[in-house]
C-alpha cells in the first residue's frame, strides 16, 4: 500500500473535506484529514481566507508482472557457444545433455506457483481486517415493566409518524440500562448517515421517558447491530490514524463526533505510545485531535 495526499481549499473545513472526497471518490472512513489553515471570515470581507486541508489516503500497488524478468535472458549468444564447442573435439552428445537440465528448470510449475503465492498472500490479512467478525451485543432479559411500556408506547407512536412499521423490543441489562432493538424492514432509514437518525431517536426516547421522573433511566436504541459495527469501525480508524501520526509526526483532526464516539477514539488510543488525544470545539462540531507526543522520543 502507498500513502498519498492532496491539499484542498474551501470556504469551510467541511466544504474542503467534501471536495477532496468527491475528487478521490472515497468515503470519510477511508481517509484522514489534517487542517492546514482554518477559514477566516475577516472584517467586512477584508482579510478573509479559505480553509485548507490535507487529505491522506492509501493506494494499493499493482503487482509487478514477471514477464520483464525474462528480457535480460533473451539475448544469449547461442551461436557463439556452438562455435566454441565445435572447436574443441566437437562432442555432439555432450551439449545436448547440458541443455536438457536448462529446459527442465523452466518447465516445472512450482516456480510459477510460488510467484503467484507471493503476490496473493499479502491480500489475505487485509481482507480479514476489512471484514471483522461482528458478534451481537448481550441484550439481557426481555423486560415489560412500567418504563419498558413507556418506551414501547413512545417509540411505536414515533415510528408511525415516520411511516415505519418496525417492531420495538425492550431488554434490561445487568447494569440497569434499557436496550431497545428495532426489528423490521427499511431500518436503514431509521439509522441514517453515520447513525445520526438513530441517535436522534435515542435522545428523544430518553427525554420522553425521563421527563418528570424522579429516578433517571438510560435508554439505548439500536437497529441491525449498528452500534457495535460503528464502534469497531471507529477503533480501526483510530489505529490507522495513530500509525500515520507516528510515521509523519503530524497531528490529525478527525470529523465531528458525538460524546460516545469520541470516547471510543480516546479509549482505543490511550495505551498507544507516542500518541495523545484530546477534543476541541463545541457540540455538534466537537472533534478529536490525534496528536504526536513530542515528549516521547521513539
Amino acid at each position: 500500500m502507498t500513502t498519498k495526499f492532496i491539499d484542498v481549499t474551501g470556504k469551510t473545513e467541511d466544504e474542503a473535506v467534501a471536495s477532496a472526497l468527491a475528487q478521490l471518490g472515497l468515503d470519510r472512513d477511508d481517509v484522514s484529514v489534517e487542517i492546514l489553515e482554518r477559514a477566516k471570515k475577516g472584517f467586512l470581507g477584508i482579510g478573509a481566507s479559505p480553509a485548507k486541508v490535507r487529505v491522506t489516503y492509501e493506494v494499493q500497488e499493482e503487482p509487478v508482472k514477471a514477464a520483464p524478468e525474462k528480457m535480460p535472458a533473451a539475448p544469449k549468444p547461442v551461436e557463439k557457444k556452438q562455435e566454441r564447442v565445435v572447436e574443441k573435439t566437437a562432442p555432439a552428445a555432450a551439449p545436448q545433455a547440458e541443455r536438457k537440465p536448462e529446459r527442465s528448470e523452466k518447465k516445472p510449475p512450482r516456480v510459477k506457483g510460488e510467484r503467484k503465492a507471493a503476490v496473493q498472500k499479502p491480500a489475505a490479512p487485509e481482507a480479514a481486517e476489512a471484514i471483522p467478525e461482528v458478534k451481537p451485543a448481550e441484550l439481557g432479559e426481555p423486560c415489560n415493566d412500567e418504563k419498558a411500556q413507556q418506551i414501547t408506547a413512545f417509540l411505536t407512536g414515533l415510528l408511525e409518524h415516520m411511516g415505519n412499521s418496525a417492531q420495538v423490543k425492550v431488554y434490561l441489562d445487568p447494569e440497569g440500562r434499557y436496550k431497545v432493538i428495532l426489528e423490521g424492514e427499511k431500518l436503514g432509514a431509521l439509522i441514517g448517515r453515520r447513525g445520526e437518525t438513530l441517535d436522534a431517536i435515542q435522545q428523544l426516547t430518553n427525554y420522553s421517558v425521563n421527563k418528570g421522573g424522579e429516578k433517571r433511566v438510560r435508554v439505548h436504541v439500536d437497529a441491525e447491530n449498528y452500534r457495535l459495527k460503528r464502534e469497531q469501525s471507529l477503533q480501526r480508524l483510530a489505529q490507522k490514524v495513530a500509525a500515520r501520526v507516528l510515521k509523519y509526526r503530524r497531528n490529525v483532526t478527525l470529523e465531528p463526533m458525538n460524546a460516545y464516539e469520541r470516547h471510543v477514539i480516546h479509549t482505543a488510543l490511550q495505551d498507544v505510545e507516542g500518541v495523545t488525544t484530546y477534543s476541541m470545539g463545541t457540540d455538534p462540531n466537537r472533534r478529536v485531535i490525534v496528536a504526536y507526543d513530542k515528549g516521547n522520543n521513539r
